[in-house]
């Protein structure tokens, strides 16, 4: 073969390739515009009910501001998907808890997601200094009865704190007459609340002029709502087995002193970071209670950790 045709076959390889991978490239740039099926991802406007209620109160959507403020917090909490995902995995854990006490002090269940944005479900503690579930500030839990020291500190105890969070829902309700407001009041406070319908001669939060941080607050819980009651349809796709399960456990009196929590977990037969995990009230690795208090102490059931074979399990998919 000579040297001219060895170059001509050279060049008609090299088209043949640059056309072959023009094609593929179309192709897989096809396959991604919006509105094919085999797109593996989208970002579009979210859908806005027509109609939308807080706790049994009609939420005013034929406002243009309230259906805007909205629209951000729905597109915030849905494309920020590792921390709604992380909520939506908890819930199964905690809403239950919630729910009961809620429904026992006559709250309206929508103000679960208010702990959902406060925490993320979790017993975080604010820049501010604000704790727990429910974001209680040390002068607001001891008015509503949680024991703030340095050996316990209630606002950590979940079921307590809620309990107080129920409380400061029911007063405030009772001074407004409205859930919205209640909520509003929870993050700007009845003072700030009462002075600024005062000054603008508002009755609604909707009429309200607030800070941007309350102005949102409301909305944020209303996205939540929307998130949780229909996850699908904000791209949400959770089963059964990916929620984290409540774990089951007992409680054990303690009426006197603890030297070392550390060695009351082991009499218990399960380790102090477990002990912590169950009562993260607990502030040190002691408990003088000089008062002579009876506290309960959760104490987990055991299987609590998954076997070997149940692991293998779900990283098969398989999963009971």
């Amino acid at each position: 073969m000579n040297r001219s045709l060895t170059y001509f076959l050279l060049i008609v390889l090299v088209v043949l390739l640059t056309i072959g991978l023009d094609n593929w490239w179309q192709q897989r740039y096809q396959e991604r515009l919006p509105g094919n099926n085999e797109q593996y991802y989208r970002i579009v406007p979210l859908e806005i009910p027509l109609e939308l209620k807080f706790a049994g109160e009609e939420v005013p959507l034929d406002i243009f501001y309230v259906r805007e403020g909205l629209d951000r917090e729905l597109s915030v909490n849905t494309y920020w998907h590792s921390s709604t995902l992380q909520i939506i995995k908890k819930s199964h854990r905690w809403f239950p808890v919630i729910d009961t006490i809620l429904e026992r002090y006559g709250i309206p269940a929508d103000f679960k997601y208010l702990a959902a944005i406060e925490s993320g479900l979790s017993n975080v503690i604010s820049p501010a200094g604000a704790v727990g579930f429910w974001q209680f500030l040390k002068g607001t839990a001891k008015e509503y009865d949680l024991e703030v020291n340095k050996e316990v500190d209630e606002r950590y105890h979940v079921e307590k704190e809620t309990e107080a969070a129920c409380r400061y829902f029911l007063k405030s309700y009772e001074k407004y007459g409205n859930w919205a407001l209640v909520a509003a009041s929870y993050n700007a406070g009845t003072n700030g609340i009462d002075r600024l319908m005062e000054k603008q001669k508002a009755g609604s939060f909707y009429d309200l002029l607030v800070s941007d941080e309350t102005n949102r607050y409301l909305y944020r819980i209303l996205a939540m709502k929307l998130i949780f009651e229909d996850p699908v349809a904000y791209g949400f796709y959770i089963g059964e087995d990916d929620y984290y399960q409540p774990i089951p456990y007992h409680t054990v009196k303690v009426k006197g002193k603890i030297d070392d929590w550390a060695d009351f977990a082991k009499e218990q037969g399960i380790s102090y970071k477990l002990l912590k995990y169950f009562n993260p009230w607990l502030r040190q690795p002691y408990l003088k209670n000089k008062s002579k208090k009876t506290y309960e102490i959760k104490i987990p059931d055991p299987p609590y950790n998954l076997t070997h074979e149940q692991v293998i399990l779900i990283q098969n998919g398989i999963r009971n």
